[in-house]
């Protein structure tokens, strides 16, 4: 099948599209807008509210870079429905720190070089933040050796794996662990 050309037609079909209203409590504040059920949370947050902090990398779910939190689980704001999360708890980067100060991975980030061109950032730290909640709450990895039994430490074969799914194309993984582990050293092994 060959692929087609969008028509002024076919726009016009689209931007009649229902819109539906939804409140989404973005880093503490509850912000109320109109989407089309096909617009993604990710470009609810940039596009109709303005939040450039998460990033649009692949937009396929494979980069990461969009990682927000909705409540302490992190998901991937490009494969998620605005829709889906009306009434929830979501924390962008923006709404990381408090008074002024870095939230400590922020800070930590900051310290270790975990970042280069910065654009993967906010999704890393984000995800840093979830995967530690993981831990917290047991759940096992791809390389956790007996998942059968509570995990217990966060070696550093688990920190990579609990974080693969965060690319960053500059490599500063180095930096990037070594953050972590600062942030959550009584959780860290090294």
């Amino acid at each position: 099948m060959q692929d087609r050309q969008m028509t002024l037609e076919d726009d016009a079909i689209l931007s009649d599209s229902p819109k539906i209203r939804i409140t989404l409590r973005i880093n503490g504040a509850d912000r109320s807008l109109e989407v089309e059920a096909r617009v993604s949370l990710l470009d609810a947050l940039r596009e109709y509210l303005g939040l450039t902090g998460t990033k649009k990398g692949c937009n396929q779910g494979a980069c990461g870079a969009c990682t927000v939190l909705c409540g302490e689980e992190r998901i991937l704001s490009c494969l998620a429905l605005a829709v889906q999360y009306d009434g929830a708890e979501i924390t962008t980067i923006e709404g990381l720190s408090a008074n002024g100060s870095l939230h400590p991975l922020q800070a930590a980030f900051v310290e270790h070089d975990g970042f280069q061109c910065g654009y993967c950032t906010p999704g890393q730290i984000c995800s840093a933040i979830g995967m530690v909640q993981e831990f917290r709450n047991g759940l096992p990895s791809a390389v956790t050796p007996d998942v059968s039994a509570p995990v217990t430490e966060l070696s550093d074969e688990e920190l990579k794996e609990r974080m693969s799914g965060n690319l960053c194309r500059c490599g500063a993984y180095v930096g990037i662990r070594a953050a972590i582990r600062q942030a959550f050293q009584s959780e860290v092994s090294r």
